[in-house]
């Protein structure tokens, strides 16, 4: 029987070093008026959005995917700082498959907030009119997924990073449904008067939009929750908890917006 093919993509905007697996395929997001990284493929060939990795993130990455992958089985997207987690650093390619012998979905482990439910912790870090209007699109233009959408914005955990692996055909329709509620986000908010960093809010949505289809999927009983299989990922590079922390309770207790990645 011949292996299904995977390919995870993982998104980079400055040379990196990569997993050395045959799974994975070095993706350089923002690509469009850069030099090219030598090794990287480019998110600006094809049908892209690579101009709107300041906005999107590594999610032009996942647009790219979506569009430009034909001939795989399975596609996944995980970042330079984050992969997951195998047995001896990054996941082999043979882990992966082995995952996937009993499962359809790769996610991260839950990360959890505790005192905070993802809608909170999002307006007391960021824009609440960003994650208000998001919920107003979903609402309008996939009215069977609000009572997911609310669902998940009510609970204090997630799977967040925008990363996963699934099978193509359900990737594509995924994207279909992010895409087209990001789109409608981003003309309608905009970016006037934004910082770099506030820019990035369809990236950061996009990881809350990521657990309201996941969880759809599983109340139509498209998915059930033993075809999920959580995985721990890894940092890659040195990681200060204690600042991450300290910006947690700033921004609940103390009205501070994040203002910069932690």
């Amino acid at each position: 029987m011949t292996e299904p093919v995977v390919t995870i993509m993982v998104a980079s905007h400055k040379p990196y070093p990569m997993p050395d697996d045959a799974i994975y395929l070095p993706l350089q997001v923002g690509a469009a008026g850069n030099e090219t990284i030598p090794g990287f493929t480019r998110d600006d060939t094809g049908d892209n959005i690579s101009d709107k990795n300041d906005m999107y993130c590594e999610l032009t990455g996942l647009y790219w995917g979506w569009r430009n992958l034909t001939d795989t089985d399975y596609i996944g997207l995980v970042h330079y700082r984050r992969l997951f987690r195998g047995r001896n650093g990054a996941i082999t390619g043979k882990e992966v498959l082995k995952t996937l012998e009993t499962h359809r979905i790769i996610v991260t482990s839950k990360r959890r907030y505790f005192i905070e439910t993802l809608y909170s912790h999002y307006v007391h870090t960021h824009a609440a009119e960003e994650i208000d209007k998001t919920r107003d699109i979903v609402k309008w233009m996939y009215p069977s997924y609000i009572g997911d959408y609310d669902k998940v914005m009510e609970r204090t955990w997630g799977y967040m990073f925008n990363m996963f692996v699934m099978p193509k055909d359900m990737a594509d329709r995924y994207c279909s449904w992010l895409f087209s509620i990001l789109d409608e986000l981003t003309a309608a908010i905009g970016t006037e008067e934004r910082s770099d960093f506030d820019r990035r809010y369809p990236g950061r949505i996009g990881e809350l939009l990521f657990n309201c289809w996941l969880e759809h999927q599983l109340d139509s009983g498209i998915i059930t929750r033993r075809n999920i299989c959580e995985i721990p990922f890894m940092y890659t590079e040195k990681v200060n908890h204690i600042e991450k922390a300290w910006g947690f309770l700033r921004a609940k207790y103390g009205g501070v917006k994040q203002e910069k990645s932690i």
